[in-house]
């Protein structure tokens, strides 16, 4: 009896582990975006406006699929959690279980009688009356812990369905995207590209800094005037692409070089809109770099990306802000990588790079003195 006592009073206080912030909530949540942006895709196809509608689309399933990711990453933790806090109270259980049958099954005057008498006795059942709200409450909570992790497993089987439908939406949609750009004519232009100076310029410089300030000097007849100033957003401008900062300004590289721009992580095939509206002084292939984007905000006022795949829009066009310019290059994450994702943690989902430099009356200034970013 003394043992009963001991394993009654155990169990039934130990205290049980804290659970964290609901990460079935974030799965389902993740999971309505994805289906909104799947629902938004069919009407922007159709939108007046299809670029931007098809822009905002885009932008959806790649939220979506960001959330996704986390929530996926919440419910495999805590899956894992719950797995290893049943299993540990396997013993617990089977323990309790295996005393409260040898009661069950003893005849009644064994159990009175107590070897410290029957004052012994009742103090042995006054125990037990004391024990079984908590013994009830701890099968509760054992209960609602199985509960939870056949709901988890059911959002996992869920959250897959998603996924699958939302990578092909957002393949659809980017190819639509693309095809809008080709078909849109009525953007104003800046300026008409001279390629001829545009081929001179490339061949006749050797660095970024060289080629970005040769820029104003191919350049005749702005048509439109300069854009406004746009001092009055400095520091609050959004980062061309959804990512993190990896490296700041003046930051040296794992070969130990340091650059005056910032370097930006960010899933592979993502969308890079402008910040705000610009002029397309430059795109296309310069130097070692890649693709280079070259965007003009404001007189004097350059912002050149780097790091791109696919490019949109023409040279001298004026676009507007969160216009699209470009995919960032990789391919795009299966439904296998994902998922796998979600089991291991996070991973280096973000594996491309944006290289973002900012250049005022052609020096290089710290982008992040124009950017709002964060840095993981």
């Amino acid at each position: 009896m003394h043992i009963l006592r001991a394993l009654l009073i155990a169990f039934a206080f130990a205290t049980p582990a804290v659970t964290q912030d609901n990460p079935g909530a974030t799965a389902q949540a993740a999971a309505d975006r994805l289906r909104a942006a799947s629902s938004q895709l069919q009407t922007a196809k159709s939108a007046r406006d299809r670029v931007k509608a098809l822009t905002s689309t885009v932008q959806a399933f790649e939220t979506g699929l960001d959330a996704m990711r986390e929530g996926l990453r919440l419910v495999s933790t805590r899956e894992n959690v719950l797995s290893r806090q049943l299993a540990a109270r396997d013993g617990e259980v089977a323990e309790l279980l295996g005393v409260l049958q040898t009661i069950s099954r003893a005849p009644a005057p064994v159990l009175l009688a107590h070897p410290d008498g029957p004052a012994g006795a009742v103090r042995s059942g006054m125990l037990v009356a004391e024990m079984t709200p908590a013994l009830t409450a701890r099968a509760n909570a054992l209960r609602r812990d199985v509960e939870e992790m056949a709901l988890l497993r059911s959002l996992q089987e869920t959250a897959t369905n998603e996924l699958r439908t939302a990578l092909m939406g957002v393949q659809d949609a980017r190819a639509a995207l693309s095809q809008a750009m080709a078909d849109r004519k009525d953007l104003p232009k800046m300026f008409v590209e001279d390629p001829v100076r545009t081929a001179i310029l490339i061949s006749s410089t050797k660095t970024l800094d060289a080629f970005a300030g040769g820029l104003s000097k191919i350049t005749t007849s702005e048509a439109l005037g300069p854009l406004p100033d746009i001092g009055t957003l400095k520091g609050s401008l959004p980062l061309p692409v959804e990512g993190v900062v990896l490296r700041r300004a003046g930051e040296a590289d794992a070969s130990g070089i340091k650059r005056p721009g910032i370097l930006v992580a960010a899933r592979p095939r993502s969308l890079v809109t402008t910040p705000t509206t610009a002029t397309i002084r430059y795109h296309g292939p310069l130097l070692d770099l890649g693709n280079v984007v070259i965007l003009e905000p404001q007189a004097n006022l350059l912002f050149v990306l780097t790091g791109l795949e696919t490019l949109y829009g023409e040279i001298g066009q004026v676009l507007p802000a969160g216009f699209p310019v470009g995919l960032m290059g990789g391919n795009t994450a299966q439904l296998d990588q994902i998922s796998s994702q979600g089991s291991e943690g996070a991973g280096n989902t973000r594996s491309e790079t944006l290289y973002i430099d900012v250049r005022e009356n052609n020096n290089s200034v710290d982008p992040l003195s124009w950017f709002k970013a964060s840095k993981e």
